[in-house]
């Protein structure tokens, strides 16, 4: 695991560990937590074992967890700033443990809301910023494919943890899959924050590493406090926040658009079970699709991002997002709609893994688990907003009976409600052209010196397309 300076790095000659491991050791952590996104799998097991719960009660763990995951990121950033990595990130893999743990004993909404969202999402708030922090650090040569690499693998989590919960819950049962998936989260996670280190002070990529064109190399280290003082901060967060919105509204609700586009273009009514199932499992199968090029964006984006720049990266991202999201009304057919849909997952991913190589470029490395922390609060507001703007700004245009198969063989009718969501695609295609726009403006440079706080960024000297600190 360590190796001399040409193959880790370069410590003064001394053996550094292998940062090829540490990227190991993320994706161990990121899989185990992208788990947060098959909540949907539980749902009908769990209308069954607590058939009082409504659907919205049934709704409210999905959205407490991604709040308390995204909102719990800035203090767990600052934390793992000051004491390292790794103790943050154990930290993390116990809360998640514990809390789906404590989950499989819950009897009540209340017992399981605080012990899979809140407990569950803090820990992913604690353990989700560190191999993100860790990783920018000891790839600084390829920061932009390195961060869509960590954060592949959290969207790869809802890939392969879908399986493992559905058999899980045919064979044991709903409460003890979340028993099970507790133990296995909390002893993957624990492995991989064993090699969550910072590279020792003064490293450097080993012979053979390839310099990226999109950060300068020596970026002067800004706190969290300086940072926010930038227009540059809030201009990113905004943008994030936007294309978050844009992401999540559709992976949230992707399979209740088609269903619209779909039932709104069958002629017989009402619609046969057979049928209104086939439809149903269309809309899954979208919901993969989705799931694979959000994967694939987070890697493709940042290795693009890694040849033409953050800026360029990010213009390109938000253009095409925002193009898409205005057709998708006229997306009907299931082939376009699938592939609508995949592009949105896949500029969805492309953010995920762009804006820490981004922050990492602005401000440096040295408070980036504080920045980052802070910055991905977007993620969370997007989270709230945009899987609620779909249903919200949805305007019903026709009720349609179709039939369902109940227990015994029996049909019966019911009424689907099928809506327009062109002012919801409206309204977040606008925002992605309108941070298309403002990412025009953007440097991707070191702030302006003297903003304040504990440090000062030194002078700036333009070169090229870039600027790097001088003395001064």
């Amino acid at each position: 695991m360590y190796l001399k300076s040409l193959e880790g790095g370069k410590m003064m000659g001394k053996p550094v560990l292998n940062r090829w491991w540490v990227l190991v050791g993320a994706l161990m952590i990121q899989v185990s937590l992208g788990a947060v996104y098959i909540y949907s799998v539980f749902k009908p097991a769990l209308k069954e074992r607590f058939p009082h719960w409504s659907d919205t009660d049934l709704a409210l763990p999905s959205q407490l967890v991604l709040a308390c995951f995204a909102f719990s990121m800035p203090f767990f950033g600052r934390l793992q700033d000051r004491f390292g990595p790794r103790l943050v990130a154990m930290i993390g893999g116990v809360l998640l443990g514990l809390g789906l743990i404590s989950a499989s004993f819950a009897s009540s909404l209340t017992h399981f809301v605080l012990s899979y969202a809140v407990i569950g999402g803090i820990g992913i708030g604690a353990a989700y910023v560190c191999p993100i922090a860790t990783c920018v650090k000891w790839f600084p040569d390829m920061r932009g494919v390195i961060t869509g690499l960590a954060v592949a693998g959290f969207g790869a989590g809802a890939l392969v943890f879908t399986p493992v919960a559905r058999h899980l819950i045919a064979t044991q049962g709903v409460m003890p899959t979340f028993l099970y998936l507790g133990v296995i989260f909390l002893t993957t996670v624990l492995l991989g924050a064993q090699v969550m280190v910072n590279p020792p002070p003064g490293y450097t990529p080993g012979k053979g590493a390839v310099k990226s064109t999109a950060s300068p190399s020596d970026v002067p280290s800004l706190t969290l406090q300086q940072a926010v003082r930038t227009w540059k901060f809030w201009l990113l967060w905004f943008t994030y926040f936007t294309g978050c919105t844009a992401g999540l509204m559709i992976i949230m609700n992707s399979m209740n658009i088609w269903q619209s586009f779909a039932v709104g273009a069958v002629e017989q009514t009402p619609i046969a079970h057979t049928t209104f199932a086939a439809i149903l499992a269309q809309g899954a199968t979208a919901v993969i699709v989705v799931s694979i090029l959000n994967a694939v964006g987070r890697v493709a984006w940042g290795k693009v991002s890694d040849l033409l720049g953050r800026r360029t990266a990010l213009c390109l991202m938000f253009l095409f997002a925002g193009v898409v999201m205005l057709s998708l009304h006229f997306l009907r057919s299931y082939p376009q709609f699938l592939v609508g849909v995949a592009c949105i997952g896949f500029c969805f991913g492309g953010f995920l893994a762009v804006y820490p190589a981004v922050t990492a470029d602005l401000f440096g490395t040295r408070h980036i688990g504080a920045i980052y922390g802070a910055m991905f609060s977007a993620y969370g507001a997007g989270g709230l907003l945009g899987p609620w703007l779909a249903p919200r700004l949805m305007q019903v245009v026709e009720r349609v009976p179709y039939e369902v198969l109940e227990r015994g063989n029996n049909i019966a009718v019911r009424t689907f409600e099928v809506g327009s969501y062109t002012p919801a695609f409206a309204v977040s295609g606008i925002l992605c052209l309108i941070s298309a726009a403002l990412m025009l403006g953007l440097r991707v440079t070191a702030p302006a010196p003297g903003a304040g706080g504990e440090e000062t960024a030194p002078a700036l000297v333009q070169t090229g397309d870039q600027k790097v600190p001088t003395a001064r």
